[in-house]
């Protein structure tokens, strides 16, 4: 009786959703019911459960805010992120594959000239990127927003910093032949944010907080598919990453040099050169 009771009363919340106008919403959180419903009675959910992730999502709400997004976050440790992209974003020929967006994307980053300098003042090794953006039928695309970001040597992205300055971060736009070129650094691993919820839930369950060491990369251009990617660096412990982005096709060699850069800039010590293509699909 209790089993049939507990099925009646999600058929209840579900034909409660019934005169949901939207097709598509009312798919979304029936489903949503169901899964939620079924979830519960497999577990056996007692109160007490139920109170304590009530307050996590609580506290999760409660430490998000316009420089740090805790349920994205969540999202990622939890493999939604990348389901999610996995889900929109199917392989297209030759397109680059997509991965998570991450919590620390900032819309309006500065531009930075041809061959600038993104890392602005932030610790690190210099890296020098250059690259190419086409579509998939090789042609160049010209005139394209590309926003790059990235954590620092200390393992911090900019939005983290106290005083609020911007560094590690900043959009080039592509040359008529598509190319774009910028000093970065080179990545390094680094923890995600681990004060909050979500670093209390992975040191619950035995799992570590830390990323596999990449570069952000997100173009946004009308008649392509928007693109937010990583690039990883090979030789690197890419075993592990809390938010499971890696994919093979965007590991790549970031070479160690000395002396005389591309561009004359005077570095004093190694420096190392990455070279990209992105490739985007067409819009749908």
């Amino acid at each position: 009786m209790t089993e049939a009771a507990e099925q009646q009363l999600t058929e209840t919340v579900v034909e409660s959703f019934a005169g949901t106008a939207d097709p598509r919403l009312r798919e979304l959180v029936t489903a949503l019911t169901r899964h939620l419903h079924a979830f519960a009675r497999e577990v056996r959910l007692t109160e007490a459960e139920w109170s304590a992730g009530i307050a996590f999502l609580t506290a999760t709400g409660h430490l998000t805010d316009d420089r740090r997004q805790e349920f994205v976050l969540l999202s990622d440790v939890l493999g939604l992120s990348m389901q999610t992209v996995m889900i929109n974003h199917a392989a297209h020929g030759e397109a680059t594959e997509a991965t998570v967006l991450g919590p620390f994307f900032v819309e309006d980053a500065p531009v930075v000239e041809s061959g600038g300098d993104l890392a602005a003042g932030a610790p690190g090794e210099p890296c020098w990127v250059e690259g190419v953006l086409r579509a998939a039928d090789g042609s160049p695309v010209a005139g394209a927003r590309i926003d790059v970001w990235e954590a620092d040597d200390d393992g911090r992205y900019d939005t983290q910093y106290a005083d609020g300055r911007t560094a590690a971060r900043g959009a080039v736009i592509s040359a008529a032949d598509g190319g774009f070129r910028f000093w970065a650094l080179t990545p390094t691993p680094y923890p995600i944010p681990s004060d909050g919820p979500v670093g209390q839930l992975l040191a619950a369950t035995g799992r570590s907080p830390m990323r596999a060491p990449h570069l952000h990369f997100r173009v946004v251009e009308p008649g392509y598919d928007p693109l937010v990617t990583h690039l990883f660096v090979a030789d690197e412990d890419l075993t592990y990453d809390s938010v499971f982005g890696i994919r093979a096709s965007l590991v790549h060699d970031f070479v160690r040099h000395g002396g005389p850069t591309p561009d004359g800039r005077a570095v004093d010590g190694s420096w190392t050169r990455v070279d990209v293509e992105l490739v985007l699909a067409p819009a749908g």
